[in-house]
This record gives C-alpha cells, structure tokens and sequence, in this order.
C-alpha cells in the first residue's frame, strides 16, 4: 500500500510532465509560424487574449484549493445542478489546481513567446540586431509583467469569491455533461453528498453528535 502511495507522485511527475512537454511542443512549433502571419494588430490582441486566459485559469486553480465543500452538499440534496461537480472540483483540488495553474500556465506562456516573437518581427524587420533585441527585452517584460501582475491582482479576489468560482464551474461542468451525454466527473453525485452532509461528526472520543 505504502509503495502504491509512493509511486503516485512519480507516475503523475510523468505523465503531467510529459504531457506538458509535449503540448508545449507542438504549441511552439504551430503558433510560432501562425503568428508570423497575423498583423500586428491581430498579434497583439491575441497576445492579450493568451495572458487573460493565463489569469483566468490561475483564478480558478486558486479558487479551487481555497473553496470549502461544506455549502455544496445541501445544494448536491437539493439536486441543484453543478452542486456535485463543485464538489468534485473541490476534492480534487489538487489536481484540478496542477492543470489550470501549471499545464495551462505553461501553455499561455509559451503561446505569448510566440506571439511576442512575431510582434517583434513585424516591428523590426530585417534591423540591427541590437534593436531586435531590446524589442524583444520589451516585449518579454511587458509580457511577464502583465502576467504576473494580473495574477497577483486577482489572487485575493480569487480567495475571497472561492466558493462563488467553483461553483461557477461546476455549473458549467454540468452542462458540459448534459451536452456531451456522460458525466465527466466520478465518485460524487447528490446522493452520496446528500448522506456525506446528514452524517454525524465523530467526536475525539469516538461517539457522533446527537
């Protein structure tokens, strides 16, 4: 049991890993040439896009490992929709936080390279290669610094409107689902929240509440 628990942390090292890798991959390889043929207009709207949709998931990976499930289970009994996949989302915290703050972050990041190296192509073509280069020192500052200041900005709204998020999520998790004809999420429904809800606390000396 304990080797099984051990081998976890190195199985998803590697399966995350490579993944990411390989996204990353194909991501730099596809948008460095798509990039090159927008305009300079379009680059940049798209850079802006790329850096939002990067704050936006770390929102929600923050969100995620903040919120408490303790609301959702009288909603899960209500049957209202998105209140079981909030719970999921908040069970799986920590994999729900790897992939929107680590493997979309890493994704956003390199879409912004690519987008920023156009940018800086289109802006100094063909000229000296000291310009080429403070263009790019520019580009790649305002790029980290939008980045991570937005993320910095929205990390206490992301704490304080935790539950509010997931719960956004989990609502369109659901419909999603409804879409799609299957659930994505396992091992909670309203049922099982419902009875995690009505099940009494166990007290240090053993004994529920009454």
């Amino acid at each position: 049991m304990g080797a099984t628990n051990g081998r976890r942390p190195l199985r998803r090292f590697f399966s995350i890993g490579l993944t990411t890798a390989a996204i990353s991959a194909v991501l730099s390889i596809s948008s460095s040439g798509a990039a090159s043929t927008l305009g300079v207009a379009a680059a940049v709207g798209a850079l802006l896009l790329v850096i939002a949709t990067g704050i936006l998931f770390d929102v929600i990976g923050v969100a995620a490992t903040a919120a408490s499930e303790r609301n959702f289970h009288a909603m899960a009994a209500d049957k209202v929709p998105g209140a079981p996949q909030a719970i999921w989302i908040v069970r799986n915290a920590d994999r729900v936080a790897n992939f929107a703050n680590d493997v979309m972050g890493d994704v956003a990041g390199t879409l912004s390279g690519a987008l920023g190296a156009a940018i800086v192509a289109q802006l100094v073509p063909g000229g000296p290669r000291l310009q080429e280069l403070w263009g790019t020192a520019a580009i790649v500052a305002g790029i980290s610094g939008l980045t991570v200041g937005g993320k910095a900005a929205f990390k206490a709204f992301a704490i304080g409107q935790a539950e509010a998020i997931v719960f956004r999520m989990g609502r369109l998790l659901a419909s999603l689902e409804r879409l799609a004809g299957r659930s994505f999420v396992t091992g909670v429904g309203p049922a099982r929240a419902s009875a995690s809800a009505r099940r009494p606390r166990v007290a240090a000396g053993g004994r529920g509440r009454q």
